[in-house]
């Protein structure tokens, strides 16, 4: 079953009815903001990967932080 121009339209015009201009615009604004914040999200989790790997130390058993405290 295929949604035409016309039903498309009548389904806009209730929810504009139901919620408002207001209460729209606001759910636009948090569903463009949690957009961005889910993309920065995947974006960093691609490179992390990475990264985690130049933060391992490079022989086993030295620690840096361990070195520091003796």
């Amino acid at each position: 079953m295929s949604f035409g121009i016309t039903e498309l339209i009548i389904i806009l015009v209730i929810v504009l009815l139901l919620f408002g201009t207001k209460k729209l615009r606001s759910i636009g604004t948090d569903l463009g903001g949690a957009i961005k914040g889910f993309r920065s999200a995947v974006s960093e989790e691609q490179s992390e990967p990475n990264t985690q790997q130049s933060d391992e130390p490079s022989a086993p058993g030295s620690d840096p932080a361990a070195s520091d405290q003796k």
